[in-house]
């Protein structure tokens, strides 16, 4: 379980979140929603590691989270243009290789094997060999998502992972990174701008006004009404 307890953030002096306390459960996918600066990305910073809470905890298991367990996925991926996608998931377990044979390009088989399957686990079998640049939009996220994955986490969050995308587009990323938190039992957290677009992948909505958390719902319990009281306030 993830825990969050008190988190609070400011930046010069004035609050981006304030007294977030909230857990969250393996095998969900929650999906984070509000207005642009009401706080959704710097939680997720906060999660990450990438920013360092002014107050509060983030725990994992009941231990200080440790960032190696957190992977996130980037707007459009934040892909680089010239690597191939199985280049690009095979990034996701830098950390575990050294650094000459990303220099050289040469990994260990067993994580290639491994890339594969995480491109596989997002419906891009036989992709692996295909340039970034020539991708989809929609495939280039789930290039992103498989990288993810590849970092081994425990919990995998994204920002805004379908802004750029087609309704019909986004909402196949989102059944796909549904589906591979729940098959592997991870914790996934998912800002979004438009909710409707995971309305059938939900398990759990948090809502977000001005840095506080105004919504904490099982997705059964939530309509489009309860949704745009958060945006409307």
């Amino acid at each position: 379980m993830l825990a969050l307890t008190a988190l609070e953030k400011r930046y010069d002096g004035e609050p981006a979140i304030t007294d977030i306390s909230v857990d969250l459960r393996p095998g969900q996918l929650t999906v984070l929603v509000g207005r642009s600066g009401a706080g959704k990305t710097t939680l997720l910073r906060c999660i990450d590691g990438l920013e360092r809470p002014d107050a509060g905890m983030v725990r994992l298991e009941s231990e200080p989270i440790d960032p190696e367990n957190v992977a996130l996925v980037f707007q459009e991926g934040a892909l680089l243009g010239g690597k191939s996608a199985l280049e690009s998931v095979l990034d996701g377990g830098l950390s575990r290789e050294p650094v000459w044979r990303e220099l050289l390009g040469w990994h260990a088989r067993a994580e290639k094997r491994a890339a594969i399957e995480r491109l596989h686990a997002v419906g891009l079998g036989g992709y692996g060999a295909r340039r970034v640049t020539n991708l989809s939009g929609g495939q280039r996220q789930r290039v992103g998502i498989a990288r993810a994955l590849h970092q081994e986490p425990a919990v995998v969050l994204a920002d805004e992972p379908v802004a750029s995308l087609d309704p019909m587009t986004g909402r196949s990323v989102l059944r796909r990174l549904a589906s591979v938190i729940r098959r592997r039992n991870l914790i996934g957290l998912v800002s979004l701008h438009q909710p409707g677009l995971a309305r059938s992948v939900a398990d759990r909505y948090l809502g977000l006004q001005n840095g506080r958390l105004v919504l904490d719902e099982s997705a059964d319990a939530v309509d489009s009404e309860r949704l745009s009281e958060v945006y409307d306030g």
